[in-house]
């Protein structure tokens, strides 16, 4: 396919409560910190696409109240109600599809929200949402489901988090940087079995961008382009009950297609830094091995043998994850941006030497139903 590229990114800081800031504020701050980073201006974009969902926006038609500001007066919009990274994938479908840049921006206030009434509104309103399922509650099933098949342990997860929130001490943009211990998670509060505290992200507001450039667009960038080398999606079926939870299948998929269209044939040893979209401990590992990183069964024996440290062989969210901080919408496209700084070598103290290819992940809907998987390049 034609050569696309990441050529500008922004972020803001992520927080519990931004209470002086409006979506407006927020998306105005990261589309300007965009433009700068790449040194565009506002005539320089084709397209813009907004990330938004009534349900957390609290509003219909959510993508109005931020196209403005986003700079889309007089230009093509679109709008995704989803995670940011599949934002981004349908931004460089634009671009791809000829225009020459897109701005895609993602936004979220997850404080001014009911994360356990939103979220219980994914599911089938017949027959599940009428027993309260929410996203705690359907990944702790799903965190049982996969320690019965596999024998990973509360433990193992445990690991997880000890490891994410030391981490995010090296990012400036992470809501919840802790020096945690194994049994500062064992002893935290229960939510929903196995699930803690600790095993769980926290409710964050904050937005991001980037701008993705066709080629010669992108040799106009005042930075370096990071290259989209392969990108893919798949979604899983709708009923938990004809999905087998301990399997991410669509992961599975997803991570294969975007490896072989970006000539990946060993992840482990060929791809740098992960920045894998954990909601809740247990995903790192599973994900992990839905990626191909390790056989099933064995991706908490990787956390728990140091392998995904920021110095172990295969660095897993140096940036502390969305453990650390989870702005719904933005996530996955945080992990994207993440990415991006690692291979400009612009990511400061939890920068990974000498990385040259990442795999950036998010995903949709319950239990990981939908995963997008993006492999990005220097070259």
């Amino acid at each position: 396919m034609e050569r696309i590229a990441i050529v500008g990114v922004g972020q803001t800081k992520y927080e519990a409560r931004k209470r002086g800031e409006i979506f407006y504020d927020m998306v105005y701050e990261v589309t300007d910190k965009a433009m700068k980073d790449a040194g565009f201006t506002l005539g320089d974009i084709d397209n813009v696409i907004t990330v938004s969902n009534d349900f957390w926006d609290g509003r219909t038609i959510s993508c109005m109240a931020v196209q403005e500001v986003a700079g889309a007066h007089d230009k093509n919009v679109s709008t995704v109600e989803g995670d940011g990274s599949f934002g981004a994938f349908y931004g460089a479908m634009r671009v791809l599809g000829g225009f020459g840049t897109t701005l895609v921006v993602a936004h979220s206030k997850g404080s001014e929200g009911d994360s356990k009434v939103i979220t219980n509104a994914m599911f089938d309103p017949i027959y599940h949402r009428p027993l309260g399922l929410d996203a705690i509650s359907s990944s702790a099933l799903q965190a049982n489901v996969y320690m019965e098949r596999s024998g990973v342990t509360e433990e193992e997860f445990a690991h997880v988090s000890v490891k994410n929130h030391a981490n995010a001490k090296n990012n400036p943009y992470a809501q919840l940087p802790m020096e945690l211990t194994v049994d500062d998670v064992m002893r935290s509060k229960r939510i929903a079995d196995p699930l803690r505290l600790l095993d769980c992200s926290p409710v964050s507001d904050g937005a991001a961008a980037i701008i993705i450039a066709n080629e010669e667009r992108a040799g106009k960038a005042l930075k370096p382009p990071i290259w989209i080398k392969g990108v893919a999606h798949c979604s899983d079926a709708y009923f938990l009950g004809d999905r087998d939870l301990g399997d991410p299948r669509s992961l599975r998929d997803a991570s294969q297609r975007a490896y072989a269209m970006a000539g990946v044939s060993d992840p482990l040893h060929e791809i740098d830094i992960v920045e894998l979209y954990d909601a809740f401990s247990y995903m790192e590992p599973l994900w992990l091995e839905g990626m191909g990183f390790c056989d099933a069964g064995q991706g908490g024996k990787m956390v728990e043998r140091g392998i995904t440290t920021v110095d172990g062989e295969l660095p897993v969210n140096p940036s502390g994850g969305v453990l650390s901080a989870h702005p719904v919408l933005v996530a996955g496209l945080a992990r994207i941006i993440e990415v991006t700084l690692q291979l400009r070598s612009e990511a400061s103290a939890r920068q990974i030497d000498g990385a040259k290819t990442g795999l950036a992940h998010g995903i949709n809907g319950p239990c990981g139903q939908s995963h997008c998987v993006w492999i990005l390049g220097k070259e």
